[in-house]
This record gives C-alpha cells, structure tokens and sequence, in this order.
C-alpha cells in the first residue's frame, strides 16, 4: 500500500514508514461486506504506523457542504470504528483478494488502535456554513464516543490543513480530481 490516499477531495500524506488503505473503497468491503447485517459503513482510511498502531481515519469536510444528518458526527465515527473492525476482521480469513487479505491480517496483528477524525469546518462561520461542533468540544466528545477502543483518538475540528494529526493533508488540485 502507499503512504497517501485521497479522501473527499482531500490527499492525507502519511509519515515516513506508514502505510494507507482507502478501506472503504476496497473491494472487500464493497462487494463482500458492505451489505453484512443490513448494512455496514466504513472509516473511511486505515493506517498502519511504524510505531506498531492501527489508525482508524474519518474525514468530513463541511466546509462547503452542510451536515444533514440530524446523528452525532462523534456517534457516527464510533459505529464506523465498530464496522470497520468488524470488516477487518472478516477481511483476514474471507477477502477474495490476496493483498486485501495480507493486509487486513497486518491491520489486525497491531498492538495498539488509534481513532482519528478529521474535521474540516469554515474558518469563518456563517449561517448557511456554520460549525458542526465547537472545535474546543470536539475531542472531548470524540474519545467519550470511542473510548471502549481509543480513550485517547484525536479530533482535528478546525481549517483542514492544520491540526494535531500526525500526517498532513492538503486539498486534491480540481484538475486531478476531474482526471
């Protein structure tokens, strides 16, 4: 796998001696798993760290488009946490695809798992763009949703391109993702 992945018009640039996997567009989970148990979402990217930690990543960029879904966004990061542990799980013995395997045994075999949501919001709020949450909120709310896997996920609630996140992310150029 490689070291960046694009999400939502976003390119999340691991670390040095990282690895990425766009989990929710792989074809485990697309044309095996989804469907499990009336429907199964996903994280959106799975990382391996070099220090031996299973990152479960989420992205939501609302800067240009509104949340509408009345759920917690903290509520929904866990229950995709879940499925996508799930997922992984069932990857390691039942994906029809070798590598798909190999690395879903790899994201498994980790001695530690981390959650991180990246959420991108207007730098200046508006009535039509406002925040979702309150940034000095977000990570509090975050590890009370997820602490069962990860008492201490990161949640970057501000401009997209800054945060306490261990990888960097900038926007996707318009012409690459039009290609």
């Amino acid at each position: 796998m490689t070291r960046t992945v694009d999400v939502d018009g976003l390119r999340l640039t691991m670390p040095d001696n990282w690895r990425v996997w766009k989990y929710d567009d792989s074809a485990f989970h697309r044309n095996q798993f989804q469907g499990f148990a009336g429907g199964s979402k996903a994280m959106d990217a799975v990382a391996l760290a070099a220090d031996g930690a299973l990152w479960l990543i989420e992205v939501k960029d609302y800067r240009r488009h509104r949340r509408s879904k009345p759920s917690s966004v903290f509520a929904e990061v866990a229950a995709k946490a879940r499925a996508t542990l799930a997922g992984l799980a069932t990857a390691r013995v039942r994906a029809n695809d070798q590598a798909e395997r190999d690395w879903a045994r790899d994201a498994m075999s980790q001695q530690v798992i981390r959650i991180a949501l990246q959420l991108g919001q207007p730098v200046k709020p508006s009535r039509l763009f406002p925040q979702v949450v309150d940034p000095a909120d977000a990570q509090l709310k975050l590890r009370q949703a997820v602490r069962a896997v990860d008492p201490h996920a990161l949640c970057s609630a501000g401009a997209i391109d800054r945060g306490n996140l261990p990888w960097g992310t900038m926007a996707v150029p318009r012409l690459e993702r039009e290609v």
